[in-house]
């Protein structure tokens, strides 16, 4: 299960099995979706799976994780996505009115994105071989002329900026999962992130790296771009924005927030100079309302994640080996 968790285990599966296998460029970039340039045009092109357990969950549904996961990957390369394909699995014995409510979800997330789901497929297995229901999707999106957003463009100096609070899908479906209660309600923050993502293109078009820290949470996705990049990433703990009630529950629960996934957030590494004027537009946008500035790009210890604790000393955050939540997407 460790191999799905978005962790170490997963990167060696990625670096030592599936890139070397398809040998080519496009995949050994890594990033969130791969830029493809036929005929001239800029196109952004991803696909992923979702297995999360239960299918419906507090905030959301893999009806929407399917469509909004998938339309952020493509946002992460800048690409204002356009269509999706959508592949489903269902189990032997799943009742219609759940597939019912997975496609409305879907088309409902997919309206809200402002995408279309041009095409798709259905396949039935037989009962105990599948989990109710799987989904795959695959999106195109366009890619605007003088955009290049790639993790390995993180600089030293860049501002390191979250979108929102984070660790809410995790603790979502969990307390959902497991029957867990934490005195209040902690609902998924699945959402569509393109139109973040234009906003802050709108004002700081030289976005060096943006990434949607789903599997493996904020930290995996700060050791992806610090070990792409070459550089070494300085947190700062205190300006990670973690809801009360989520680090309740990590606490509880002996989980760092840094590790636990989100569905509707955004990490990104800006330009110092940029940086006010891009968190004030992120701000001004629903899916940015609680960004926050959270630390540094720096020329020190590369590779590695540093962060600075509230107790005046630090620590290294490494990439998780696995996951501590497993199918949460």
């Amino acid at each position: 299960m460790g191999h799905g968790g978005g962790g170490a285990l997963s990167a060696e599966l990625v670096e030592q099995v599936f890139a070397p296998a398809y040998g080519n460029a496009l995949m050994s970039g890594l990033g969130d979706s791969a830029v493809l340039e036929p005929g001239g045009a800029r196109l952004a092109f991803s696909t992923d799976s979702y297995v999360v357990q239960p299918l419906f969950f507090p905030g959301g549904s893999i009806g929407d994780l399917a469509v909004n996961g998938t339309v952020n990957d493509l946002a992460m390369s800048g690409a204002r996505p356009a269509w999706l394909s959508a592949a489903f699995v269902l189990e032997e014995g799943v009742e219609l009115a759940v597939v019912d409510r997975v496609a409305r979800a879907m088309g409902a997330a997919a309206s809200a994105a402002g995408v279309v789901v041009a095409t798709g497929d259905t396949k039935v297995v037989e009962s105990g071989h599948g989990d109710g229901v799987y989904v795959t999707t695959s999106g195109i999106g366009i890619v605007p002329d003088g955009v290049d957003i790639h993790p390995r463009r993180a600089r030293p100096g860049d501002a390191v900026i979250v979108s929102g609070p984070i660790g809410m899908h995790g603790v979502a479906v969990l307390s959902v999962r497991e029957g867990l209660e934490f005195g209040v309600e902690i609902a998924s923050d699945t959402a569509p992130l393109a139109g973040l993502v234009a906003a802050m293109l709108e004002v700081c078009p030289d976005l060096h790296v943006l990434r949607d820290p789903t599997r493996g949470g904020l930290a995996a996705s700060l050791n992806e771009i610090a070990r792409a990049s070459g550089t070494g990433v300085r947190l700062q703990e205190r300006a990670v924005p973690v809801p009360e009630a989520v680090a309740n529950a990590c606490g509880f629960l002996g989980l760092d927030p840094l590790y636990v996934a989100n569905e509707g957030r955004l990490v990104a590494f800006v330009p110092r100079p940029a940086a006010d004027a891009v968190l004030a537009a992120m701000r001004a946008h629903p899916q940015g309302a609680g960004a926050a500035l959270i630390g540094e790009c720096v020329a020190d210890h590369p590779g590695m994640v540093v962060a600075a604790t509230g107790l005046g000393g630090s620590r290294v955050v490494d990439l998780p080996l696995g996951e501590q939540l497993p199918r949460i997407c």
